[in-house]
């Protein structure tokens, strides 16, 4: 299929100006081969921002774009070419004809982070390779090791273990203490397009969430891939959305992990308390379709067609395309 693109390009959502003072300039050499400079850091420095992608097709066939958010150390590559070299949702969500916006959240990838001093509050952590591996139920608990000779993966896993490496390539340091940051970019976002439909993915599933609740007019669905989080419901008016369609969609072995059981109990908790209050939250448990062997990362298994598909025509049921 020839996809016939308008535009492809990016921007900056901004954050915040951040007025710097107290550090002592430095020597040092900023070329290979190049003269000695002064640094100094000292000044007026952009932090908090956000980088959005975006791919807009000449004649989409969907209503309103798709934005595509990360996860937890993730950025946008989540979205883009799967660990071993098949397309990914971008790709996939371009050919049902939405226009997508991919983006890079606050701290990650090419939104950057700020090394300056005491800008975060906090300190940013990296997940380990096990962790990666037995966190996003590629493997059991204990079934780690670095020769991959050892290491297993569960019973019929669908991610491309072969090219778990590769996947690692693309996580980033994170910290914990930049949520109020990362909304507000999120919420910048929503209000700055046109009304979108929101795919998000883990970590990221909260801030779409509270994105729709913030900005209900300019939101026409919340599509949660795994999301690991939502608003506490008796802490939010859930009636502000329900309007918007909702869905979730989860993959296999997560009765295996205590971690994923209970945040898969706080999605079902919203989702209750947006039924109640007239709203909707659809549900695509793929084992329960009889679809096994799916990792916390839907997009990059090797069915990951055939999930997008699914998740298409949910789009599809609600009206969202032309």
């Amino acid at each position: 299929m020839t996809l016939k693109i308008d535009r492809i390009g990016s921007f900056h959502i901004p954050g915040r100006t951040l007025t710097v003072t107290g550090i002592a300039p430095r020597e040092a050499v900023l070329t290979p081969g190049g003269p000695v400079r002064t640094v100094d850091q000292n000044g007026e420095h952009e932090i908090e921002q956000m980088y959005v992608q975006f791919v807009r097709l000449t004649k989409p066939r969907a209503r309103h774009p798709l934005l595509m958010w990360h996860g937890g150390g993730m950025t946008g590559v989540t979205w883009e070419d799967t660990p071993d070299g098949r397309p990914g949702w971008q790709m996939a969500f371009l050919k049902a004809g939405h226009d997508v916006y991919v983006s890079d959240a606050v701290e990650r990838g090419r939104a950057s982070w700020s090394c300056l001093p005491d800008v975060y509050g906090g300190q940013p952590f990296a997940r380990t390779k096990q962790e990666c591996w037995e966190g996003f139920r590629v493997g059991p608990h204990g079934s780690w090791n670095e020769n991959s000779k050892i290491r297993h993966a569960f019973e019929g896993q669908r991610f491309p273990v072969a090219s778990f490496d590769s996947f690692v390539h693309q996580t980033v340091p994170r910290w914990t203490v930049n949520d109020i940051a990362t909304q507000a970019a999120y919420d910048l976002l929503v209000a700055g397009v046109e009304p979108a439909a929101i795919m998000a993915h883990s970590q990221s599933g909260n801030f779409a969430f509270t994105a729709a609740l913030n900005n209900p007019e300019k939101v026409r669905a919340v599509i949660g891939i795994e999301p690991s989080g939502t608003p506490t419901p008796d802490q939010v008016d859930v009636t502000k959305v329900r309007n918007i369609p909702h869905l979730v969609l989860w993959g296999d072995y997560v009765d295996a992990s205590p971690r994923w059981v209970g945040y898969k109990a706080r999605i079902d908790a919203y989702g209750e308390a947006l039924r109640a209050a007239g709203g909707s939250l659809d549900v695509i448990d793929l084992p329960s379709l009889g679809i096994t062997g799916n990792s916390h990362f839907p997009m990059m298994d090797n069915n990951s067609d055939e999930v997008a598909a699914l998740v298409q025509d949910w789009i599809e049921s609600k009206g969202l395309m032309r």
